[in-house]
């Protein structure tokens, strides 16, 4: 009788770890932050972050902290694009907002920066069920981060071509 109800907790017990398994992975990947790491110091990140983000109506921005939060924007029309070949139905409205940290670091003596980009989408099926919290495909994450990474090694290129050219005229000179 007591092996039998002990045989029990142990199968029950398998059954629910491995339920737990599932909500923790889902919770890692949701958790988990598009973000790079560039070749560059600080400011040269900061500034590439502060030219990609024109196109976006930014509520906060904080140098020092490396904070750049987004008011929230509507992409009801974009929602419903990538959703139309799904199965589910049309949203009546959604919006989301990009938060993007910058963090100073150095690398085998060299300083670099991380750059890290969240976004939070928010839809909308009805008035009744009101704002409920979607994950994000990841695409407009790796897009900015993509055009970092562009502008940043086109400024390394420059530079690396700026320095060349002085120090040919100093040998000439």
């Amino acid at each position: 009788m007591m092996k039998s109800k002990l045989l029990s907790i142990v199968f029950l017990g398998t059954l629910l770890g491995c339920g737990s398994y599932e909500k923790f992975r889902e919770v890692t990947e949701e958790m988990e932050i598009p973000s790079e790491v560039f070749d560059a110091n600080y400011n040269q990140s900061w500034q590439a972050v502060i030219q990609v983000m024109k196109k976006y109506d930014i509520a906060q921005q904080n140098q020092e902290a490396g904070y750049i939060k987004t008011r929230w924007m509507d992409n009801t029309l974009q929602v419903n694009f990538t959703d139309s070949f799904g199965s589910s139905d049309a949203v009546k409205s959604a919006k989301f907002m990009l938060v993007i940290n910058v963090v100073k670091g150095s690398q085998g003596g060299r300083e670099v920066s991380k750059v890290s980009v969240y976004k939070r989408q928010l839809v909308e099926q009805d008035f009744l069920q009101g704002w409920k919290e979607m994950r994000t495909d990841g695409i407009l994450e790796k897009t900015i981060l993509y055009r970092l990474d562009r502008i940043i090694s086109i400024d390394n290129k420059l530079q690396a071509i700026d320095k060349a050219r002085e120090k040919e005229q100093l040998s000439n000179f």
